[in-house]
């Protein structure tokens, strides 16, 4: 029997619009992630064909663009939200960007290189923190150390889900070029145990992640709203966490998940660096 799975805000390793953020700005998040899990959900389908996944995906964006009307609980998803980034003003790239990257997942789109990789999650993960520092009014300064956390982001999700995601949806995040380099056959990953090559690979990134994490740390340093900066210090913390979990584990024995002490450290944590991190001045002015 197909494992269809469908994740919630609850089930998100980091949080989604948390009471870390301005109350105001809470309806606004949850709208767009609504809106990102319903998407999500069509392209992760394992019961309908890439190109019934295309045609709800089209579906779902034009409701979003004021093309069509919605029809149902996934359109209304969409007409809410289009009606709060015309209200906003937001640039609906923030949005159309996400719908790449669903139609590649629906198409089962395979990365070549780690360089291919990093340009998927320009489009499934980078607009999500555009999107962020877009409704707290940051400077455009941020774009960049932000689109380097969230690649890392999406990145430790996918080593998470590399089982389900090949077992299920016969999809594989891996670049190919590594597979080839630390010799994994695709059957691999739907192991019950990592091969001695597999955890090489995996060991490999994280370390890739560890570097873009610590470079992506200057964001909280920039970064005008407190709120925002504890909201990044906690996801840095937590991911951090993460990291160390995958590194001592096995994702093919068993799901890695951040635990309520892991999620309690996190967030101590994290609140504490953001208390003690000293803004730097950025020239200009904010969006």
């Amino acid at each position: 029997m197909t494992n269809l799975r469908r994740k919630q805000a609850k089930d998100e390793n980091f949080p989604v619009a948390s009471f870390l953020i301005k109350k105001e700005l809470r309806p606004l998040i949850q709208d767009y992630y609504n809106l990102a899990r319903f998407a999500d959900d069509i392209a992760d389908n394992p019961l309908l064909l890439p190109q019934e996944k295309l045609s709800q995906l089209s579906e779902l964006e034009d409701v979003f663009l004021g093309l069509k009307e919605p029809k149902d609980k996934k359109g209304q998803a969409a007409r809410i939200l289009h009606d709060d980034f015309v209200k906003e003003k937001l640039d609906f790239s923030l949005v159309t960007d996400l719908f790449c990257a669903f139609r590649r997942d629906s198409e089962n789109a395979l990365c070549q290189t780690w360089a291919q990789l990093i340009d998927y999650c320009r489009y499934s993960a980078v607009p999500v923190g555009r999107f962020m520092l877009a409704v707290h009014d940051e400077n455009p300064a941020t774009y960049l150390p932000a689109a380097t956390l969230c690649t890392v982001l999406q990145i430790v999700n996918h080593l998470q889900d590399i089982k389900y995601d090949y077992t299920s949806l016969k999809r594989i995040y891996l670049p190919k070029d590594l597979m080839l380099e630390f010799k994994i056959e695709p059957q691999e990953l739907g192991l019950n145990k990592e091969t001695a090559e597999l955890r090489a690979l995996i060991v490999f990134i994280c370390e890739q992640l560890q570097a873009l994490l610590l470079e992506s740390s200057l964001l909280v340093k920039i970064l005008n709203s407190f709120r925002l900066k504890a909201e990044i210090c906690v996801i840095i913390s937590l991911t951090n966490i993460m990291i160390k979990k995958i590194l001592k584990g096995d994702v093919l024995e068993k799901d890695i998940k951040l635990s309520a002490w892991d999620k309690l450290l996190g967030l101590l944590c994290g609140i504490g660096k953001a208390l003690v991190t000293r803004r730097k001045t950025l020239p200009g002015k904010g969006l």
